[in-house]
C-alpha cells in the first residue's frame, strides 16, 4: 500500500513538474493542479488520502513551484481567468497585524493573504461547529461568525456587557444585523 502511494505522489508530482516546464502562469498551474478538477484531486479524492498526500515532500514540491510561478508578473492575457473578491471580516487587530506583516515582507496585503489561503492547514486548525458547545448542553449556533463579527465591532473592553453578566443559558447571541440594515 505504502508502495502504491508512493507511485501515486510521484506521478501527480510528474504532471506538476511537466505543467511548470510549460511556464504557465500561477492560476493556470493552481487550476490544472491544486483546483477542483486539478491532478491533485483527480487522484486523491477522498479526505484522508488528500491529508495524507498534503503533508508529503511531493505536495511541499508542488507548493514552491507554485511560489516560483507567482513571482513572475501576473499575465494581461485578455483570456485569463477572471478573479473574484471575497469580503473577509476581521478584527481590528488582525488586520493591523497583517498590514504589518505585509509591511515587512514588502508585499501587498493582497499577495500575502493569497499566500496565506494557499497554505494547507490541518482540520484540527479549524473551529469544528458541528461538535462545538456553548459550555452548556446545548449546541453553538451554526453560524456563529456573523454573531462574533457583530459583537467585535460593538465590543468595548472596559466595562463588561450585560451579556458577560448574565450566566450562559440567559444569553442571547447577538443579532448579526444592524437595526437599520435590511435582511435579505
Amino acid at each position: 500500500m505504502l508502495t502504491q502511494s508512493t507511485e501515486m505522489y510521484q506521478e501527480v508530482l510528474q504532471v506538476a513538474e511537466n505543467l511548470y516546464r510549460q511556464n504557465p502562469d500561477w492560476v493556470t498551474f493552481f487550476r490544472e493542479v491544486l483546483g477542483i478538477d486539478g491532478a491533485i484531486r483527480k487522484s486523491f479524492a477522498g479526505f484522508e488520502e488528500l491529508t495524507l498526500f498534503e503533508q508529503s515532500d511531493e505536495f511541499d514540491s508542488i507548493q514552491k513551484m507554485l511560489v516560483k510561478l507567482r513571482e513572475k508578473r501576473t499575465s494581461t492575457d485578455p483570456e485569463a481567468e477572471p478573479t473574484r473578491v471575497i469580503t473577509v471580516r476581521l478584527p481590528k487587530s488582525m488586520h493591523e497585524y497583517l498590514r504589518t506583516e505585509a509591511h515587512d515582507l514588502r508585499t501587498s496585503m493582497n499577495k500575502l493573504c493569497i499566500s496565506k489561503l494557499l497554505q494547507v492547514i490541518g482540520e484540527d486548525k479549524i473551529p469544528n461547529e458541528r461538535s462545538a458547545t456553548n459550555g452548556n448542553s446545548s449546541p453553538a449556533p451554526a453560524n456563529p461568525v456573523p454573531a462574533l463579527a457583530s459583537t467585535l465591532q460593538t465590543a468595548t473592553f472596559t466595562q463588561p456587557s450585560l451579556g458577560q453578566l448574565l450566566p450562559p443559558q440567559q444569553q442571547q447571541a447577538p443579532s448579526p444585523f444592524k437595526p437599520s440594515q435590511p435582511r435579505f
